[in-house]
This record gives C-alpha cells, structure tokens and sequence, in this order.
C-alpha cells in the first residue's frame, strides 16, 4: 500500500486498484503562497499596529473623534505623508486636522526602528478604506529627521 495525501487525510491505495503512475493526476497540487514585499509588511504592521496605535486609533482606525483622529480615510495621511511618517517615527504635538476636524493631542514617540514605521505605516495607508499603491520604505522613513 502506497500512501497518498489528498487534502487533509491520508489514503492507501491498493495498486490493484490505483496505478502507482496515476497517482499525479490526483494529488493536489501545492498552490505558491508568496507575498509581496507590500502584504508581508503589511502583515507585520497589523502586529504592531495592535500592540501600539489600537488603544486610540481603535480596530476600525476610527479613532475616538474627540481626542484621536481617524486613520481610515485619512487625507492628512494621504496629503501628508511625510509629517505621518514623523509623527509615527517621533510622535505627534500639535494641531493637525483630519477630515476637516482639527485635533490637538499628544501621540507619544513609539520607539519604533525604521523597518518597524515603515511596516505600520503600510497596514494604516492600506486597510479599512485605506489603499495606497505606493509602499513606505524603510529608506523613506531614514530619510524623515526630526
């Protein structure tokens, strides 16, 4: 008997029954399950995301309205993304207005390495009604000082 893998159980096969040659044509075949650059650093963003920004920015990127802004649909990210990527990499003090609101509240600075923000930054710009088709670097984010 010749064990087959077919989806999730095994099954021997008798070759009376079933040709050692055939068997090809019924095993399943494995499907690549490579990632873009952009979907791996999104899913790592999601991490920190959930470890750093979700207690204010909530799981909708909603944020609370009064005191943190709303990351989904955004356009302060979108119009600018190089003072996201500061405030991500060194926090936030100020006025910055988000859909027309303007919130004045401290983000702290998160102590992320640069890979790290650039990561976050790719979840944030492409989740919830979020899609941006150009990826934040972790060059792009070294270029952005204090």
């Amino acid at each position: 008997m010749s064990p087959f893998l077919l989806g999730f159980a095994y099954i021997g096969l008798s070759s009376s029954v079933f040709k050692e040659e055939e068997a090809d044509k019924y095993l399943i075949p494995v499907v690549s399950q490579d990632k873009s650059n952009l979907q791996k650093s999104i899913s790592r963003g999601k991490e920190i995301y959930t470890d750093f920004c979700i207690q204010c920015h909530l799981a909708t990127g909603k944020g609370d309205l009064v005191n943190f802004p709303p990351l989904d649909g955004s356009d302060w990210l979108t119009k600018k993304r190089k003072q996201s990527i500061h405030s991500v990499k060194f926090g936030q003090t100020g006025e910055v207005i988000v859909k027309g609101k303007k919130f004045n509240n401290v983000m702290p600075p998160l102590g992320l390495e640069n890979q790290e923000v650039a990561d976050v930054m790719n979840y944030i710009m492409n989740s919830w009604s979020n899609k941006q088709k150009k990826m934040v670097t972790a060059e792009e984010v070294k270029a952005v000082v204090k």
